[in-house]
Parts: structure tokens; sequence; C-alpha cells
């Protein structure tokens, strides 16, 4: 999500799905989820590409892929879930700013209230009740998908088949099966894996320190050290060995 810096989380997530993609001959994608278009920016796109070279963690497509650029796909997608009734459009009261009394139409996922249970490839069999959702926004309108249906989309149609992210994406697993299922799209195998903390156990943030990959590349750090350095944090070789090779670590 090009909102911000690539900050070392979201960094050692691009690395582990790297690790794993090399190690089993899979393909690493990259690809822009920006359909939140108030905070995307294209100067925030140029950073992490800049940073991920500069680490040496390359990606296998060779356009990278925007959601931005794939609306007439997810409205294909829309039109045919409104058609079985899976989705339907809401007119829903505006409560703030400008537009505060007028209607909007938002499209609205029909839940079917059932519990869902999907394997984690850390944490286990993960069991979630999907009745509190309720009906749930998967676009602003016809034109405008939001994350979850569009993410859905393009592992689908990309042909993603692991999804290694950070365990705040546990929440939105539920509603993603939801919505690979109404689609009739295969469910890919996750891995949540823990949050990076700060000393107090808080969330990381720009408080703490360093936290960006381009911060610690201004201070000099090699790009060696701080994959080595990222590599270990929630993953240990069982040995006594404390520095790797990118090979060593495939």
């Amino acid at each position: 999500s090009p909102t911000g810096f690539l900050h070392i989380g979201r960094m050692r997530t691009a690395l582990f799905n790297y690790l794993f993609a090399k190690q089993n001959g899979g393909k690493l994608l990259f690809r822009f989820e920006d359909t939140d278009k108030a905070r995307s920016k294209v100067e925030f796109e140029e950073i992490m590409k800049d940073s991920l070279v500069w680490l040496g963690v390359s990606w296998d497509n060779a356009i990278i892929e925007k959601q931005s650029e794939r609306l007439e796909i997810y409205k294909k997608y829309l039109n045919k879930l409104i058609a079985e009734d899976k989705v339907y459009i809401s007119k829903e009261k505006i409560e703030e700013g400008e537009k505060a009394g007028q209607e909007n139409e938002v499209v609205r996922f029909r839940n079917p209230n059932t519990k869902i249970t999907f394997t984690d490839l850390i944490r286990g069999d993960i069991t979630i009740d999907t009745t509190d959702l309720e009906d749930f926004i998967i676009a602003r309108n016809i034109n405008e998908p939001l994350y979850h249906l569009a993410v859905v989309v393009d592992d689908f149609e990309m042909g993603v088949t692991h999804i290694i992210r950070g365990e705040d994406g546990i929440s939105n697993t539920p509603r993603q099966i939801l919505i690979q299922r109404a689609i009739g799209a295969p469910q890919p195998i996750y891995a949540h894996l823990p949050l990076i903390l700060a000393a107090d156990r808080s969330k990381l943030s720009g408080r703490h320190g360093a936290v960006s990959v381009t911060e610690y590349r201004e201070k000099g750090c090699l790009p060696e050290a701080l994959i080595n350095y990222l590599a270990l944090l929630g993953w240990n070789p069982g040995t006594d060995q404390e520095i790797f090779s990118i090979d060593e670590l495939i």
C-alpha cells in the first residue's frame, strides 16, 4: 500500500515472502494496492521500489500491477456478484462533511453469518464467527472497489498460493474468505507474522527512532546487515550462527 515509507515491519514481511518464494521455486509478486486514493502517493511507490532494489529483494513480475488500473476487472466481478444476489447496493446517508444528509450508494456483501476456520501456517487453526461483521462494504460504488474485493480478485487472477503478512491482517481474513467463496476462488494458504514491537511492547512508530528502510540507508547501514537483522526477528536457525548470506537464508 503506497501510503507511507517502507518501514521495517513491512520490509521484514517482504523479506519472508521473498525467502519463502525462492526456497520453494515460486515467484514473488509485487503490486500496489492503491484503492485509498487520498493517501496513495507516487513518491511512496518510488521509495518502496528503490528500497527493495537496494536490499536485493527482487520481485518476479516485469510489470508491477496497480489496483487503480484494474477497475474494469473489479467492476466485472461486482456486476456478476450483484446478478447472483451475493452483494447488493445500499443507499446510506452521509453523516459528515459537505455532503452530510445526502444519500450515497455503497455495495455491501450479503454475509451468510457463518463460522469460518482457516489454517494459519504459524498459529494453526483459527475460527472466527462472521456474524459480527454484518453485511460489510466491499465498494464505495460500482466503480470504486475497496481493498477486500480488489485483493481477493487480484489473488485469484494472479494465481497467488501463499499470503504471508502481519498478524494485524488476521481480522481481514474471514471477509476475504467469504469473498473468495462468492467468486469461486480457491483459498490461499495464510501465515500471519508477529508484529515488530518497540521496547515498551507498543506497535513500532516514528517516535521509537529509525523505522523506515530509507533512514537506515541514510545512516550508512549496509543492506546485507539490515537483511540479516530482519531475518532474525521472529526466526532462529536453531544453531549458533548469527550472520547469513541471502542464499543461506533461502
